[in-house]
């Protein structure tokens, strides 16, 4: 059982991501195949390799695999709220570059002197080359790696185009788009405070196993090695770390599905 355990583990470790495959795919379709680059292994993967040696004192594939998916799951998590945090800092710095550029164009200054401006406002450089690149040339399809911000810098695009077919205020459009994106991330950082409290609820249920295991050794119980050294105790642990991954699953699909809303 702990082989095909740890074989489990590692066939989640390995799992490609939607990225890893959209890319495949593309480049089937494209027909040739890229060159391989070397790249740092992801930090999920270093944290679960990292966990399953430190485990590997044990003695057991069980705790091995068990360690390495509990650090591989966390690691993702965590992952995934960085760059859920590194998304609304982008969003503040293209508000900026947004108010820079229509402070300037309000002043009468010309629009590769504003583009230029709007560009040293922005905290990220890349956003910032983005939105110059986005008014200077409008059809050439700016990229930010992100819907709200890529619909950003395509509604700065379209408006540019309208105003020189038109004559019509940019300044006026600029600010518009700019209080419609900070209304978007203030937005967002009221349902992250909202959901703060769920999420801690969560993540303190989530360790009571852990202090019930703790508070067992110290009444000289031993349960770590009766889950770890009898059949019916690696199964009991099986079953109970896969109730704690489900309970953490749906809890973080709901609150996703609140945030979404």
């Amino acid at each position: 059982m702990s082989g095909a355990l740890l074989s489990a583990a590692l066939a989640v470790l390995l799992w490609p991501g939607r990225s890893a495959v959209r890319g495949f795919r593309l480049s089937v379709v494209a027909g040739a195949v890229a060159p391989r680059r070397r790249r740092r292994p992801p930090f999920p993967v270093l944290a679960a390799l990292g966990a399953g040696g430190i485990a590997a004192g044990a003695g057991t594939l069980l705790v091995v695999a068990i360690a390495a998916v509990s650090a591989y799951l966390g690691a993702r998590a965590w992952a995934a709220g960085r760059a859920r945090a590194s998304v609304e800092l982008r969003m503040k710095s293209l508000a900026d570059g947004l108010g820079a550029l229509a402070a300037d164009l309000r002043s009468g200054r010309s629009m590769e002197a504003s583009a230029h401006v709007a560009a040293q406002a922005c905290a990220d450089a890349d956003l910032g080359r983005a939105l110059a690149r986005a008014v200077r040339v409008p059809g050439a399809g700016p990229s930010a790696g992100d819907p709200v911000l890529d619909g950003t810098l395509a509604r700065i695009s379209a408006a540019v185009v309208l105003s020189s077919r038109t004559g019509c205020s940019l300044a006026a459009v600029v600010g518009a788009i700019e209080d419609d994106l900070r209304a978007r991330t203030g937005h967002r950082l009221e349902l992250r405070s909202a959901v703060a409290g769920p999420r801690a609820s969560a993540a303190l249920l989530a360790g009571l196993p852990v202090l019930g295991l703790a508070m067992g050794s110290g009444v000289g119980a031993d349960p770590w090695r009766v889950l770890t050294t009898t059949t019916t105790g690696q199964v009991l642990l099986v079953v109970g770390v896969g109730l704690e991954f489900a309970g953490l699953a749906w809890s973080r699909r709901l609150i996703d599905r609140a945030l979404r809303t």
